[in-house]
């Protein structure tokens, strides 16, 4: 049996009974749909991913002709993966994207609330919210009345992601926010905590933790970042269009959400390898973003 609870306008909030996902273990006889929505989504399978990023071909000849003449391609002894050396500016570039990504989400400081603040606005502007606690969060797809419980996964940067989508992809935002297009299933993805996957998703994609990249993937990004410093946001931006481009495409429901990620990350890897993409705004994807 299952119980609708509440249903967001971002598709977010269902409460389910246990026993309708018998293959869930829980310790609570209730659980709500987002509370299982996370932890599917946040179990990334780390392992399959290291794999997936191991398997590069060493001096290849779209490698090569793509003018990344500031990331080096070099065959270490015994090892079948190539090491990409980078120039002072790419490490430069790298180092802050690090520093992004290792800032927690704190709501104790003044400009974490105000950023939080400014996605409600940019979200719902004609809405007025009554607190940076609140059930209204709920609406945007946070899994309960304060959205920085869900920052655990992608840290401030995930909110930096979204306020940078909001401003920058005001249509796109609103559209996916709001669950425009498409037919859409019955249980939709929740807008916001989706968010926060992306961002955690792309960070293990690019290797961005990393001294230096491990993948033609990671270098490929590196050599856009050190010519937009706003690269790995509109990437974000490119991404969450193309993740729910693919959710339609596969007539997704909650449950398929880890499957339409995983495809939306191979679409993603073979367009960044494309021969003739010299900057983000060339990849086929960023189209959906403009149309």
């Amino acid at each position: 049996m299952i119980v609708v609870d509440h249903l967001s306008r971002s598709g977010g909030y269902l409460k389910v009974l246990s026993e309708a996902m018998p293959a869930i273990q829980v310790l609570e006889p209730y659980i709500t749909y987002l509370d299982v929505w996370g932890q599917l989504c946040l179990r990334m399978e780390h392992e399959a991913w290291v794999l997936k990023n191991s398997e590069v071909v060493a001096g290849s000849a779209a490698w090569l002709g793509r003018g990344l003449s500031c990331v080096c391609a070099q065959r270490r002894e015994n090892d079948s993966r190539p090491s990409f050396d980078l120039t002072p500016a790419q490490e430069e570039c790298l180092q802050r994207l690090q520093n992004r990504i290792d800032v927690a989400y704190d709501s104790s400081i003044p400009e974490h609330q105000e950023a939080l603040r400014a996605l409600w606005n940019a979200a719902f502007p004609e809405e007025e919210l009554r607190g940076l606690i609140s059930e209204q969060w709920k609406e945007m797809g946070w899994q309960g009345k304060d959205p920085s419980t869900d920052f655990r996964g992608g840290g401030f940067i995930s909110l930096e992601n979204l306020l940078y989508f909001a401003r920058s992809y005001p249509k796109s935002f609103q559209d996916l926010l709001r669950k425009q297009e498409g037919d859409r299933a019955m249980w939709e993805y929740p807008f916001a905590v989706a968010g926060v996957n992306i961002t955690f998703m792309l960070i293990q994609m690019l290797d961005i933790e990393a001294v230096k990249p491990r993948s033609m993937v990671g270098a490929t990004f590196l050599k856009f970042l050190s010519e937009n410093e706003s690269a790995f946001d509109l990437l974000y931006c490119i991404t969450f269009k193309l993740m729910d481009h693919q959710w339609l495409a596969m007539h997704a429901s909650y449950m398929d959400f880890n499957a339409v990620m995983k495809a939306t990350r191979r679409q993603l890897e073979r367009e960044l390898l494309q021969e003739d993409i010299t900057r983000l705004e060339d990849l086929p994807s960023y189209s959906l973003l403009t149309r």
